[in-house]
C-alpha cells in the first residue's frame, strides 16, 4: 500500500455521526471500510461520533447500529461513543498547551471576518474563514472563547491517499490556526478524531472523499501529539439528483433496508465492484475477494 504509515496490524473503523439514519452515501463508506479491514485480515471497529451533542438525534446511534447489522457489518470490538471521552480530549489539549502549540482565542466569527477584511482577504462561498492568528499574542483582557492549534511556520502538509494519490495542503494559508475546543465548550471534530484513532490503534482510515481536506489538520495534530499517522483512503461520493453530495443536511433519505443486499449492491457499484446474488454472506465474501485483489494489484504497481 502506498503512503507509508504505521506497521502494526490492520485496524480500521467506521465512525458515523448520529444526526440521523444512515443514507446511501454512508453505506458506501461503511462497506469500503469493512471490506478493507477484511481484505487485509484486520479488525473493523465502530465509533459513534456524537461529540457534537446539539446535532445528535436521540436514538439515531442505535438505529445506525441496527442498519449496519442488517447489512452484515458488525464491529469486532465494543462500540466507542465520543460523548464518553471528554477526559481523553482534555488531556490531549493540556499537552498541546503545555508544549506551546495551543492557545485560547477570544475571537467571534464577526471578529474574524473583520480581521480578514482589514487584511484585504476575501472568503469564498461555502468555505471556512481563514483564522489570521489574532490571539496568538494573548487575549488582551478579553475572555477566552475557544482553543486553537498554532499553524504559523508550519510547512505544507504532504501525504499520499491510497485512492487519490499524492496530496498537499498549506494549512497555515488555507485554514489558519484551527479550533480544538469550541466557544460553546464542545470538542472540535479534528481533535476528537485524532485522539480516538490513536487510542483505538487505528492503522487505516477509509472514509468519504468529502473528508479528505480534514486530513492535513489531523496529520498536524498527530505530529504535535507524537501519534502514529494512519494510512488514508477516501472513497467516491454519492450525489443526489440535484447534483449535491448526499448528506443528512441536504435531506438524504434513510437507507431502504427492506432488501439489504440491494442496498449493498448499490453501494458496491459506487466502489466499482460487481453485483452479487444472495445470500448476503456470500456476496460480502465475494466483494472481500475482489477488494483484496484490487489493492494487491495497486500495491504491486
Amino acid at each position: 500500500m502506498s503512503g507509508g504509515g504505521p506497521s502494526q496490524a490492520y485496524r480500521g473503523r467506521f465512525a458515523p455521526s448520529p444526526t440521523g439514519a444512515l443514507h446511501a452515501g454512508s453505506l458506501v463508506a461503511a462497506l469500503a471500510s469493512w471490506l478493507d479491514a477484511r481484505a487485509h485480515g484486520g479488525r473493523w471497529l465502530l465509533r459513534i461520533e456524537d461529540v457534537d451533542q446539539p446535532r445528535c438525534v436521540p436514538g439515531a446511534d442505535q438505529l445506525i447500529l441496527q442498519q449496519l447489522a442488517a447489512c452484515g457489518l458488525h464491529s469486532d470490538e465494543p462500540v466507542l461513543w465520543q460523548s464518553r471521552r471528554h477526559a481523553a480530549y482534555q488531556q490531549a489539549l493540556d499537552r498541546l498547551v503545555a508544549a506551546g502549540l495551543a492557545y485560547p482565542c477570544a475571537c467571534s466569527r464577526k471578529d474574524i471576518a473583520a480581521a480578514q477584511a482589514a487584511l484585504g482577504q476575501t472568503r469564498q462561498r461555502h468555505s471556512a474563514a481563514v483564522y489570521p492568528g489574532t490571539c496568538r499574542a494573548g487575549l488582551h483582557g478579553r475572555p477566552a472563547r475557544a482553543w486553537r492549534l498554532r499553524t504559523d511556520g508550519v510547512p505544507p502538509v504532504q501525504w499520499t491517499d491510497r485512492r487519490l494519490g499524492p496530496q498537499q495542503q498549506d494549512v497555515a494559508a488555507e485554514v489558519g490556526d484551527f479550533v480544538l475546543k469550541r466557544a460553546d465548550g464542545l470538542w472540535a471534530y479534528q481533535l476528537a478524531v485524532v485522539v480516538d484513532d490513536a487510542d483505538q490503534g487505528i492503522s487505516d482510515v477509509v472514509r468519504g472523499e468529502d473528508l479528505a481536506d480534514n486530513t492535513p489538520r489531523q496529520i498536524l495534530l498527530q505530529r504535535a501529539l507524537g501519534l502514529a499517522q494512519p494510512r488514508y483512503l477516501h472513497t467516491p461520493l454519492v450525489f443526489g439528483s440535484n447534483g449535491e453530495k448526499l448528506s443528512k443536511q441536504n435531506g438524504a433519505q434513510p437507507l431502504d433496508l427492506a432488501d439489504p443486499l440491494a442496498a449493498l449492491n448499490a453501494a458496491a457499484a459506487m466502489l466499482d465492484l460487481p453485483p452479487q446474488p444472495s445470500p448476503l454472506d456470500k456476496a460480502l465474501a465475494a466483494w472481500v475477494g475482489a477488494w483484496r485483489a484490487r489493492w494487491a494489484a495497486a500495491a504491486a504497481r
